[in-house]
C-alpha cells in the first residue's frame, strides 16, 4: 500500500514537472512570435502570401498619420496602370490644394502652378507632401472629398475592415483611423505595382516648383531606413502626428523572401526604426519563401478538342510559393490537378486546373492554373482538314 502511494506521488511529481516544461516551452514560443515591442501595435507579414508572422494588437484602430498616403499612392498607381492618367499629365494646382495643406510637410505648391503626375508622386513618396496628395486626389476624382470616398471604397474591397479615411494625406481628424493589419494589406497591394519602387525607394531627389518653375526643392525621404539599410529595405512610408505618434510601413527583400513590417504608435523615430528592423530580422532569420513557379511559367501543355489549335499551354497566373520555417523545405510537395484534354472555346486566363501545395499531409495553399491564350471553336473546314491530316498521317 505504501509502495502504491509512493508510485502515485512519483507520477504526480513527474506529471507536474512535464507540465512545467511544456508551459515554459509555450512561453518561449510566445516570446519568439510575440516579442516585446515598444509601440501600440505592430505586424510582420509575408508580402507574397499575406501570412502573418508576428503581431501585436493588429486590429486596434489608431490614427495612421502620413502612412495614409499608401492608399493615396495605391489609387494613383491603379489610375496610371489603367490608363486613366499618365505620368506626364499636367496638373493645375487648386486653391484648395494650397490652402488646406498649411500643416505638416509640403511641396510648397502655389495655386495656379502646373506640376506633372510624376512630380506629385515624387512629392508624396519622398517628401510626404500633403499638398501633393490633395492635388493628385483632385486630379483623379475631381475633388478631395470624392477621392476620399474612393479611398474608403478601395479599402472595403481589400478587406480593410478597421479603416476609415477622412482625408488623402493623414493630417489628424477625428475618425481617421486604420490598423497595423490594414496597413499591411494596402502595403501588399501597393508594392504589386513594380513602378512604385522608382518612387518609394529614392532617398534624395530634386524637384522644381513655383509658377515660374524657378524654386528648386531638394527632397529627402522621411523613411531614413531606405538609406541606412540599402539593398535590404526599399520602401514604403512613414508617418507622424502628435496623436498618432511615430508610425511606419516598411518592406525589405532578401533572396526570394519579401516581408512587410508595420509599427504604429512608437514613442520616437529611433524606437520606430529599431522595432521595425527587429521584426524584419526575426522574419528573415526564421523563414523562407518556398517557390515552385513564377507567374507565367508553363506548367503543362494540354490537347484541345474542337478548337482552332491542337494544344494549349497551361500557366501559373501568379507566383506559386508558400512561407515556411527554415529547414522545412523537404517536407513541402505539390500536386497538379488538370484534365487530360480541354474543349474549345477557351478564353485567355480561363482557369483550367490548380496546383496544391502540401507540407507533409497538410494542405498549405491552392493556386489556379490558367490558359495562356484564347482558343476559338474550330469551323467545319478546320475539322475536315484535321481529319484528313489524321487519316493520311500528316498531322503533327
Amino acid at each position: 500500500m505504501r509502495r502504491l502511494k509512493n508510485n502515485n506521488i512519483t507520477r504526480l511529481i513527474l506529471c507536474t514537472f512535464l507540465s512545467i516544461i511544456l508551459i515554459l516551452g509555450n512561453i518561449s514560443i510566445l516570446n519568439a512570435d510575440g516579442m516585446d515591442l515598444n509601440c501600440k501595435s505592430a505586424i510582420l507579414v509575408d508580402a507574397a502570401s499575406g501570412e502573418v508572422i508576428v503581431e501585436k494588437n493588429p486590429h486596434e484602430k489608431l490614427p495612421p498619420a502620413s502612412v495614409t498616403k499608401i492608399m493615396t499612392m495605391l489609387l494613383t498607381m491603379e489610375a496610371l496602370d489603367s490608363g486613366k492618367i499618365n505620368y506626364e499629365d499636367k496638373v493645375t494646382i487648386s486653391k484648395q490644394a494650397e490652402s488646406k495643406s498649411t500643416e505638416g510637410t509640403r511641396l510648397l505648391l502655389e495655386a495656379g502652378e502646373v506640376r506633372t503626375v510624376h512630380e506629385l508622386l515624387l512629392g508624396i513618396a519622398v517628401e510626404s507632401a500633403n499638398d501633393a496628395c490633395i492635388a493628385i486626389g483632385e486630379y483623379i476624382s475631381g475633388s478631395e472629398d470624392e477621392f476620399v470616398k474612393l479611398m474608403n471604397k478601395r479599402a472595403k474591397e481589400l478587406g480593410m475592415n478597421d479603416t476609415n479615411f477622412m482625408n488623402a494625406n493623414g493630417l489628424h481628424e477625428d475618425g481617421h483611423v486604420t490598423s497595423a493589419y490594414d496597413i499591411a494589406v494596402m502595403s501588399r497591394e501597393l508594392i504589386k505595382h513594380q513602378k512604385i519602387f522608382d518612387y518609394i525607394s529614392k532617398y534624395m531627389v530634386d524637384v522644381y516648383v513655383g509658377k515660374n518653375n524657378d524654386v528648386l526643392r531638394s527632397l529627402t525621404n522621411k523613411n531614413k531606413m531606405v538609406r541606412f539599410y540599402q539593398g535590404f529595405i526599399d520602401g514604403i512610408k512613414t508617418g507622424y502626428t502628435r496623436q498618432a505618434m511615430y508610425c511606419i510601413s516598411v518592406t525589405a527583400k532578401k533572396n526570394n523572401l519579401r516581408l512587410i513590417s508595420v509599427i504604429m504608435g512608437a514613442p520616437d523615430v529611433p524606437i520606430r526604426t529599431k522595432e521595425s528592423k527587429k521584426l524584419l530580422d526575426y522574419g528573415f532569420a526564421n523563414y523562407s519563401n518556398y517557390s515552385v513557379a513564377k507567374s507565367g511559367d508553363v506548367i503543362k501543355e494540354l490537347p484541345v478538342s474542337k478548337g482552332d489549335k491542337n494544344n494549349i499551354k497551361v500557366v501559373s497566373n501568379s507566383e506559386i510559393s508558400v512561407l515556411i520555417k527554415k529547414g522545412e523545405e523537404k517536407s513541402v510537395r505539390n500536386e497538379i490537378s488538370l484534365p487530360e484534354m480541354v474543349v474549345a472555346p477557351i478564353k485567355k486566363d480561363q482557369q483550367i486546373g490548380e496546383m496544391i501545395l502540401y507540407k507533409d499531409d497538410k494542405e498549405l495553399a491552392k493556386f489556379p492554373l490558367v490558359s495562356s491564350s484564347d482558343v476559338e471553336k474550330s469551323s467545319f473546314i478546320v475539322n475536315l482538314r484535321k481529319s484528313l491530316e489524321y487519316w493520311f498521317g500528316t498531322s503533327k
